[in-house]
């Protein structure tokens, strides 16, 4: 499944905060200027959808904030009851 995410850098915990669309707005507790972020947000997404962290691949926006990530590991519809579930 591909998942637009819109990245909100500098915050205390990781986490969802709501969906816009087909877009996922994640606070991740990194700098935006920081290195790290994409990490971060791998490892947060692979939490938070139950997959292996190899399972989660950023395919655009790596430098920026708006992303466009490849969710494996997990039938469609699996990853499709997820995203329907945050308000």
């Amino acid at each position: 499944m591909i998942v637009k995410v819109r990245v909100i850098p500098n915050c205390e915990d990781n986490e969802v905060v709501s969906r816009i669309g087909s877009v996922l707005r994640v606070k991740i507790c990194a700098a935006s200027a920081d290195l790290q972020i994409n990490t971060m947000l791998r490892d947060y997404l692979s939490e938070f959808f139950e997959v292996p962290i190899k399972m989660v691949n950023i395919i655009r926006g790596a430098k920026g904030r708006e992303k466009t990530v490849e969710i494996i590991g997990k039938t469609e519809e699996q990853l499709k009851n997820l995203l329907d579930s945050i308000p």
